[in-house]
């Protein structure tokens, strides 16, 4: 039976087929798309939910944080004629759209600003931003009332779930990210999957584990496979940010071969599967048990070694559908077990960087087939031995992720281009650009901050993105900083030292602005 929908009036037809609906809006992409492609300065109206549809762990102010981290997107309205529409739970502090506006080149502030439009349901709990709107029909009547034409205009969302979906089909405009239809393909098994099936190499496991019981056989049929394995990753289905991981310790166990007693073998895994050590701090057994046998998820080693990196590569599926290779980041981890996403470092190291890059292909030429489009991701890990390097694919992100915001900051700042083959992103000039970026720039002392506390000591210090020299920092995710003592940074330099030395000198000096600030 299909969901009731609405036509582009808000009147609910239930009897309408929503899936015949969607697909009629997602073909208007193909001539927008032609347009875009063509660089013409056509009307658009581009519509911004970044709705989190995912678990958080944190208050409504990582919540609101995290929705404010893609406003680099307020640089799209570089285009004369472009109208920007972007949501959130809550209103954005005006300092902070001014910070965004500034940045903009060749573009005069005060009419960029009567082109953007911040309408909110000041709604500030944890639940996804899509779910506020959806149940808010005036609020949506009038951001449909902000859209000029619904031919020219699309819905950007974070990540795409039935609740984007619904929207898009609330708004009468196309979504530009994958049908939710597509979500098996995303999830832990649905990875594993399409990496056997396209010839990627990814790590010894197995696939839809619904139960500690289940855990317990695959790790005793992955000990058979390969007994020097000295630790297993458990990842639930949906998982963000490494959260829904946890490492199981295989070693000092007996030796496969001196275990004459599978049920020995088996309580011995038990015991160690109940001391696994979560990626998400607070989370028991029972209640992690309890997920898996509700969504599933997956067994497989964790690949370590001496020389080990956690690089990963984007790409996208454009309406068209022709798989582009955007760029590539190393990946930079924490958390207790050196699983949680916290930044990244671009381009990848070039000893692999065209490696991961020739693998994803086969990731992104299989997607289109089925036919995704939007961006999406695939994690990686690499391990050097003998002087080789060995790639890992282990996860696809069928969403925006963390390197999304970074990366899209430096190319709508610069101008610059990405080259897969040689992994070199060059701006205009002929200069290389290099960036270290985080969303977990933290510290109990960075609460004594403001926004604009932080634009006057970035000011001050000479920090900010300087559009001459094209190197600097750019900010995000600034309205955590009382609450959580929290932001993320994107530090540009000219190499890969000088965009560390930027980001470094960016800590040193909010450390030294707001050492013993503290109350």
């Amino acid at each position: 039976m299909s969901e009731p929908t609405a036509h582009a009036s808000g009147i609910i037809d239930p009897g309408y087929n929503s899936q015949e609906q969607f697909d009629r809006l997602q073909k208007k992409l193909v001539p927008l798309w032609k347009s875009i492609e063509a660089f013409n300065q056509d009307p658009q109206t581009i519509v911004v939910v970044p709705s989190m549809s995912v678990e958080l762990a944190g208050a409504g102010a990582v919540v609101q944080a995290y929705e404010e981290r893609y406003l680099f997107l307020l640089l799209l309205l570089r285009q004369p004629r472009a109208r920007l529409i972007y949501v959130t739970s809550q209103a954005i502090l005006p300092s902070i759209i001014d910070y965004y506006l500034a940045l903009l080149p060749g573009v005069i502030p005060s009419h960029a600003r009567q082109r953007l439009f911040l309408p909110s349901p000041l709604d500030g709990s944890v639940r996804p931003l899509s779910d506020k709107l959806l149940e808010r029909p005036r609020l949506l009547e009038r951001i449909r009332s902000l859209i000029m034409d619904p031919d020219r205009a699309h819905l950007v969302p974070f990540n795409t779930t039935r609740r984007e979906k619904e929207l898009a089909l609330r708004l009468g405009i196309p979504m530009y990210g994958a049908d939710p239809k597509f979500f098996p393909l995303g999830t832990k098994s649905g990875c594993r999957k399409i990496f056997q099936e396209e010839g990627v190499p990814h790590p010894l496991g197995y696939e839809n584990v619904g139960s500690a019981d289940e855990a317990i056989e695959a790790i005793m049929e992955m000990r058979a496979k390969k007994p020097s394995m000295r630790q297993v990753l458990v990842k639930l289905n949906e998982g963000v940010s490494g959260e829904g991981n946890a490492v199981v310790d295989l070693t000092n166990l007996p030796s496969v071969a001196g275990i004459a007693d599978p049920g020995r073998e088996r309580a011995a895994i038990a015991d160690r599967l109940r001391a696994m050590q979560f990626e998400l701090k607070g989370t028991t057994y029972d209640n992690y048990i309890n997920k898996l046998k509700e969504r599933k998820g997956i067994v497989e080693e964790r690949i370590m070694g001496d020389e080990f990196r956690s690089p990963s590569v984007q790409l996208r599926v454009t309406p068209l559908g022709n798989v582009e290779l955007l760029s590539t980041h190393d990946q930079l981890l924490g958390g207790p077990s050196g699983q949680s996403y916290l930044g990244c470092v671009f381009p990848a190291d070039t000893g692999y960087a065209s490696l991961i890059t020739r693998e994803a292909a086969k990731v992104g030429r299989r997607l289109a087939k089925e036919g995704v489009i939007g961006r999406f991701a695939l994690d990686f890990v690499v391990v050097r031995s003998n002087g080789k390097w060995d790639p890992y694919a282990i996860e696809i992100n069928l969403r925006k992720g963390g390197t999304t915001h970074p990366f899209l900051t430096l190319q709508f700042l610069t101008d610059g281009t990405y080259d897969p083959n040689t992994a070199i992103f060059t701006a205009p000039s002929g200069q290389q650009k290099f960036f270290v970026a985080s969303d977990h720039v933290e510290s109990p002392h960075y609460r004594t901050l403001t926004p604009d506390d932080l634009f006057d000591i970035v000011v001050r210090y000479n920090l900010h993105f300087d559009q001459t020299r094209q190197t600097g920092v750019v900010f995000h995710m600034m309205s955590a900083l009382g609450e959580l003592g929290r932001m993320g940074l994107t530090a540009v330099g000219n190499s890969h030292e000088d965009a560390k030395a930027i980001y470094t000198r960016a800590l040193n000096v909010l450390d030294q602005e707001t050492l013993g600030m503290e109350k």
